[in-house]
């Protein structure tokens, strides 16, 4: 039963220190909750308006009405049903191939998309500097439409981390190499920085190159590209490389 103290646990976990409190995030959408099961996440529980149409391992659906729905739902025009989630504890992964550092990202939605890139193209772990955003924001997870389950995502001090990794890093910088003459190695760390103020310099003087996407057109009027536009133009290039 959707009570009233659980319905004001539900809306408070928009806010990061009452997903921390109650260790739990919100997952919305029968086709992401349905591969949450081949995670390493957990539901705890789950709502539905239609729960005859949802089968998730032996956990059985809350019915819940369109209305109530609307009430917990994080959208402006709710799906079909809700799952409550565990956090899980954070687990660095050994460095393979590629990995994205992001450094200082603060737009749910920018997150949200690098994600979905990095399951696109196989990267499978993002490290971000502790003032990123978090992952477990629901614009985040929205905007992941369900890359989040299958992409390792960790938080740390990147100055620390970055000083002791082996990889080359390369990072976004508008006075570095054009993108399309500079050839990636095989396995490194891909920098990108803060959507207003770039890469921090403690950061960039770990960098090992550097590289820019060249503009094309001749309008002014466009300063620099979106930090997630960034990054699936470089990984298009990267693994066109390939």
């Amino acid at each position: 039963m959707l009570t009233a103290h659980k319905k004001k646990i539900l809306q408070s976990l928009d806010k990061k220190k009452f997903r921390q409190k109650y260790n739990l995030f919100l997952v919305e959408g029968n086709k992401t909750i349905k591969e949450i099961p081949t995670s390493k996440f957990r539901i705890k529980e789950f709502f539905s308006v239609n729960p005859s149409e949802l089968s998730v391992g032996n956990i059985v659906a809350t019915e819940i009405s369109p209305n109530e729905l609307q009430k917990i739902s994080f959208l402006q025009h709710p799906k079909d049903s809700v799952a409550v989630c565990e956090l899980t504890e954070e687990l660095l992964l050994e460095e393979t191939g590629i990995q994205l550092i992001l450094d200082g990202i603060q737009d749910p939605g920018n997150l949200g998309t690098i994600i979905r890139l990095a399951d696109w193209f196989g990267i499978s772990q993002i490290i971000c500097s502790e003032d990123t955003v978090d992952f477990y924001n629901p614009k985040v997870i929205q905007a992941s439409m369900g890359s989040f389950l299958r992409v390792n995502i960790v938080y740390r001090n990147l100055e620390n981390y970055l000083s002791t990794t082996h990889q080359p890093l390369i990072g976004t910088d508008m006075e570095g190499t054009d993108l399309y003459d500079y050839q990636f190695p095989t396995q490194f760390n891909l920098v990108l920085g803060n959507e207003g103020n770039g890469i921090r310099p403690e950061i960039e003087n770990l960098l090992t190159d550097k590289i820019t996407i060249p503009r094309f057109g001749k309008s002014q009027s466009t300063e620099s590209l979106n930090v997630a536009m960034s990054a699936g133009i470089i990984l298009g290039q990267i693994f066109g490389q390939k």
